[in-house]
């Protein structure tokens, strides 16, 4: 898979998809912080299948 989510991007992804996680497990937002693993995974493998159905890329061009 051709990656399409750009540095900047999978950095906040990441960050997000802890913080999310993290609350779960502290009880604070409850289950539906479990949906961080989404943008965890996406950050760490640098693919998004909703980016590639839209069109969407974040890297930088290759010249």
């Amino acid at each position: 898979m051709k990656t399409n989510v750009g540095k900047v991007d999978k950095i906040a992804r990441i960050v997000i998809g802890l913080a999310l996680i993290v609350l779960a497990l502290a009880g604070v937002i409850g289950v539906w912080g479990w949906i961080g693993i989404l943008p965890l995974a996406t950050g760490l493998l640098g693919v998004c299948p909703a980016y590639k159905l839209l069109g969407i890329n974040t890297c930088k061009s290759e010249k």
